[in-house]
């Protein structure tokens, strides 16, 4: 716990097994009261590792979708009790230790949802993420600023902060199940006016660490300036969207 709230960590898991261990094994455990795994029907074996490190497992029949894996961990988190939420890969490319740092900054009021920034301190590059993705990375991100009106440094993280309010007002079952979710969901925080920081964060790229092809990269990148155009048009009134509206789903 922190400061009294009750601290999870969430594993979206797809083919995790040779990362799942050293992931969990850095996750400060002293403050995380939880750690829950989703597996997306895996064909490796990170449920039956993920059972044996004593993570409370949870495991999808059919491939659902990164969206959709992300759906079910929150759900089973805040049936569980979670004040805060902190969503970590665990194909090792974020840094677990950074989890109390970034537990803290929701826990202290200031921001409902913290984003770890591989941009922040310019670790990206010099963590092998590739010049194409940087490039990308950065002309999305300028284009979200200016259509969102924020100016944060990524919106493309697979390492966020949450806290429990945020998670029971956004309408996440309107989101995709597919990896724009993730972009999609920081556009809902936004349009609901919740507070939203960064914190710097370094990265890894190897072969174990996931990671989306060129084409799949162009259908993300896509999605995410249709989401930030359907954002805007929501913002001035001209175009209603299921997808922003602050009522719960």
């Amino acid at each position: 716990m922190i400061s009294g709230q009750r601290v999870t960590v969430i594993l979206p898991a797809y083919n995790a097994a040779k990362t799942l261990e050293r992931t969990y094994a850095e996750i400060p455990h002293d403050v995380v009261d939880e750690v829950i795994l989703t597996d997306d029907a895996s064909r490796d074996g990170t449920v039956a590792l993920s059972q044996k490190l004593g993570i409370h497992t949870l495991r999808h029949d059919t491939n659902k979708g990164y969206g959709a894996n992300q759906k079910t961990c929150y759900a089973e988190a805040l049936a569980r009790g979670a004040d805060i939420v902190v969503m970590l890969h665990p194909d090792y490319q974020y840094s677990p230790k950074l989890v109390t740092a970034m537990a803290s900054m929701v826990a202290s009021g200031h921001y409902d949802v913290v984003l770890a920034s591989r941009i922040l301190g310019h670790g990206a590059l010099s963590g092998g993420m590739p010049l194409y993705k940087y490039i990308a990375n950065r002309f999305l991100t300028v284009s979200e600023n200016l259509l969102l009106g924020l100016n944060l440094s990524e919106y493309h993280t697979g390492y966020r902060a949450w806290s429990r309010r945020v998670l029971e007002t956004l309408p996440l079952d309107r989101c995709s199940d597919d990896f724009v979710f993730d972009n999609q969901m920081i556009a809902q925080a936004a349009f609901a006016d919740f507070s939203i920081g960064e914190i710097s964060c370094p990265t890894r790229y190897f072969d174990e660490a996931s990671s989306i092809n060129f084409s799949r990269s162009v259908t993300y990148g896509l999605g995410v300036l249709q989401t930030a155009l359907d954002y805007r048009l929501a913002r001035w009134g001209w175009r209603p969207s299921a997808l922003f509206s602050k009522s719960p789903s």
